[in-house]
């Protein structure tokens, strides 16, 4: 299934991104500084000497391909919406599903369409017009 473009992927996309069909991923993608972030600090939450180099080498070759939007005035108005949206789901919007609403924040800002592996994570915020397309 072709990913859309122009498109924001989530970290969980990213991570996965080399044991995906390359073939879906022929235009427009790109990663939030959200993603970034989450990609800086992986290589630092292990102690595993070989998972830290993977983690470093996918870390240089996102970078080296992606510009990543930024968290900036615009998504942080998004994330009023987003954060509204999650707690009239009944679900918290603190904690790990912070960086998946930050993220999210970042494409409703955009008006890019998430692409996600986890989309019980964000299927509340199809609700405010959030599109998301899973790999």
């Amino acid at each position: 299934m072709t990913v859309p473009s122009p498109a924001l992927l989530d970290t969980s996309v990213v991570i996965d991104l080399e044991s995906l069909d390359q073939a879906d991923f022929t235009g427009e993608q790109t990663i939030s500084s959200i993603t970034l972030a989450e990609l800086i600090s992986g290589p630092h939450a292990t102690d595993d000497p070989l998972e830290r180099a993977a983690r470093l080498e996918r870390l240089l070759r996102i970078e080296s391909l992606m510009n990543p939007l930024p968290f900036d005035v615009e998504a942080a108005r998004a994330y009023g919406r987003v954060y509204a949206a999650t707690r009239h789901a009944n679900r918290k919007p603190r904690g790990a599903r912070v960086m998946d609403l930050l993220i999210a924040s970042v494409a409703m800002a955009h008006q890019l369409p998430l692409i996600t592996r986890n989309p019980e994570d964000v299927a509340h915020l199809t609700a405010i017009g959030l599109a998301i397309h899973v790999v």
